[in-house]
C-alpha cells in the first residue's frame, strides 16, 4: 500500500478537478512510494492491475485507456539495464519518456500475442500523444 501526503494528494485532486478544457497529461513520480502516475485525460477512471509493475486506468465514461501506476520504477529500471544494456541510452538522464518504459517491460514479456502485451502497446501510444515525462532516480 502506498501512502500519499496530504499535499500530494490535494495536489492530485486539483488536477482531477479541473475543468476538461485546462486538462493537460500529467506523469507524476512518487520518490516515497517509487512510482509514476500517468493520467492522459480527466475523466473519473477505475483501475485494472496488467502485471506486478502496472495499473492501468480506464475511462468510467469510455471505457477507453486513459492513464497508469506504474509502481517499483526505479528497481525495474535497474533490472532491466542489467538485462538491457541499451536500454540506458534512452534513460541517461531525467526525465524519462514513459514509453520507454512500457516497451522495456514489452520487451520482457513472453509473449508477443498476450493481453499484457496489447495494453502495454496501447501504452506506449497513449504516453507517446500525450508527450509526458516522469521524473525518477535510478540510483
Amino acid at each position: 500500500m502506498t501512502v500519499t501526503s496530504n499535499s500530494e494528494f490535494a495536489r492530485r485532486m486539483v488536477l482531477l478537478s479541473r475543468p476538461a478544457e485546462q486538462f493537460k497529461p500529467t506523469a507524476a513520480y512518487d520518490p516515497d512510494g517509487d512510482c509514476i502516475e500517468f493520467l492522459a485525460k480527466p475523466d473519473p477512471f477505475y483501475a485494472e492491475r496488467v502485471d506486478d509493475l502496472v495499473t492501468v486506468y480506464y475511462s468510467q465514461e469510455t471505457g477507453e485507456l486513459i492513464g497508469s501506476l506504474i509502481k517499483g520504477v526505479s528497481k525495474f529500471c535497474r533490472e532491466i539495464l542489467a538485462k538491457l544494456p541499451g536500454f540506458q541510452i534512452e534513460i541517461h538522464h531525467p526525465p524519462v519518456s514513459l514509453q520507454h518504459i512500457f516497451q522495456a517491460r514489452m520487451w520482457s514479456l513472453p509473449r508477443p500475442d498476450d493481453l499484457a502485451t496489447l495494453t502495454y502497446r496501447k501504452l506506449i501510444e497513449i504516453s507517446d500523444n500525450a508527450v509526458v515525462e516522469g521524473e525518477l532516480c535510478l540510483s
